[in-house]
């Protein structure tokens, strides 16, 4: 994951399916195998801090970002991004 940018609103951007979004969460995912879930998550609000504070980084893309992958998330960890997402959008 390069950037937010790539987390649009609908599948099939930039020609991309459901399935290869998946699959690139799953490589995103494995990359930090072996590491904490406070490691990804510090990954994921570093990203997204870097995106706001260059001004490349929308509400849009975030709730876009949050739709694709807190289906994938338990309860628990969904509510832990839910609440990145509310920090980053009040930046």
């Amino acid at each position: 994951m390069k950037d937010f940018a790539n987390f649009g609103d609908h599948a099939g951007e930039e020609g991309k399916t459901m399935q290869q979004w998946e699959e690139e969460a799953r490589s995103l995912a494995a990359s930090f195998h072996g590491k904490s879930e406070g490691d990804l998550l510090r990954a994921i609000y570093a990203r997204a801090v870097e995106g706001r504070r260059s001004g490349t980084l929308t509400d849009e893309q975030i709730d876009a970002f949050y739709a694709r992958f807190s289906s994938m998330l338990d309860p628990v960890r969904r509510k832990k991004l839910k609440k990145i997402v509310e920090q980053l959008k009040r930046m």
